[in-house]
């Protein structure tokens, strides 16, 4: 949230010991997803993510999808609906191809009726991303589903996934200056060794600093690592440190009310100065009890109506809706009766021609249902 905060107010930025928001590896997969469903040209996304989290759709279902594109000057995703219609692929390819071209279709109509930050969840857990980084061993693992989660948040402030993707795609062109005077974001194990005139401390609440999950795993050993981290904070302060903390945070896309971190108490009282808003936690003035949490925002569940209009298509087979159009797309310039050659299956005969689409008795593979595109004539 900073970061959408100093690029919308024009305050230059730079990250220190990681990538932005926005490029981070689970980020910018997510946008991929959501890039291929408002448009789905987009073959940089779709490569992108078309096996990821891995789902069967490998190296050679994707050089075919590239092959047939070349050849008809189309996408991939319009090549990869024509390829599910034959026998170009491997049965067992050819399925897992058709499931997730199937869910995009899926994806894309619910998009007409649901709010765009609810279909980016869905997107996710449908697609098993998120269950991905759940069961990652990956040390960075917990951290990239925490960006994840803050994605949804900051979708909510565009009123639709058009003006979302338009607003990151300026972001991501918005080429950082490596001159001139800028705001430094990093992590406190990312500051260790540095040091600046100012420093701002943000966060400064109980269960977020200490971390809750440091301390339920951890214990007085997590605390006592949290400890040190504050440490490293204030230290890093030539001259000024802003400790700052909120009475109600949302996480989640849920309010809840925020106690001030046990750290501040530990602080020698002679050497601050506080600053706060009256009554921010409760009727007096020095107290920090009696904060009254904001009112709770929807949050797409299993209850949800994203997760209703995707559980009401019920069992069956995924439709495909969506209509492949190609610029070459004609007569095959086979008759039938003539013989012909595929690169995949060997000589044959021509029974059936329907537009770009053959059926072709093999000599040795038996009859296939091909694209012309694949077929030479000897």
């Amino acid at each position: 949230e900073f970061e959408e905060r100093f690029i919308t107010i024009g305050v230059p930025y730079r990250v220190i010991g990681g990538p932005r928001f926005y490029e981070r590896e689970e980020i910018r997969d997510a946008l991929a997803y959501l890039r291929v469903i408002h448009q789905s040209d987009d073959d940089l996304a779709l490569e992108r993510i078309i096996n990821k989290p891995a789902r069967g759709v490998g190296k050679t279902t994707l050089q075919a999808m590239h092959i047939l594109a070349r050849i008809q000057d189309s996408s991939l995703y319009a090549a990869g609906l024509q390829l599910i219609e034959t026998d170009e692929l491997r049965p067992q390819a050819r399925r897992k191809l058709a499931e997730i071209l199937g869910n995009f279709d899926l994806w894309r109509r619910m998009a007409d009726g649901l709010p765009h930050a609810e279909l980016a969840e869905t997107v996710l857990d449908e697609s098993g991303y998120m269950a991905f980084w759940m069961s990652s061993k990956r040390p960075e693992a917990p951290g990239k589903l925490e960006n994840l989660k803050e994605l949804i948040p900051a979708m909510r402030e565009f009123e639709n996934l058009a003006g979302f993707l338009e607003h990151v795609s300026l972001v991501m062109e918005n080429i950082e200056s490596k001159s001139g005077e800028m705001v430094s974001l990093m992590t406190l194990h990312s500051a260790k060794g540095l040091e600046f005139d100012s420093v701002f401390l943000p966060g400064w609440e109980e269960d977020l600093f200490p971390h809750k999950r440091s301390l339920d795993e951890n214990g007085e050993v997590g605390l006592e690592e949290e400890r040190r981290l504050a440490y490293v904070g204030l230290t890093r302060a030539r001259q000024r440190v802003h400790i700052s903390y909120a009475a109600n945070r949302r996480i989640y896309n849920q309010w809840l009310s925020a106690a001030p971190s046990r750290f501040i108490d530990e602080l020698p009282k002679d050497e601050i100065e506080v600053k706060s808003e009256p009554g921010l936690y409760g009727t007096r003035g020095d107290g920090f009890g009696g904060a009254s949490p904001h009112a709770s925002s929807n949050s797409l569940t299993q209850g949800g109506p994203g997760w209703r209009r995707f559980q009401e298509r019920g069992p069956g087979a995924t439709l495909i809706e969506a209509t492949a159009v190609t610029a070459k797309a004609g007569p095959s310039g086979f008759a039938v009766g003539e013989r012909c050659f595929h690169q995949k299956f060997g000589m044959g005969v021509v029974r059936a021609a329907d537009g770009d689409k053959l059926t072709i008795d093999f000599d040795k593979a038996g009859q296939k249902k091909v694209i012309a595109a694949f077929v030479q004539k000897p």
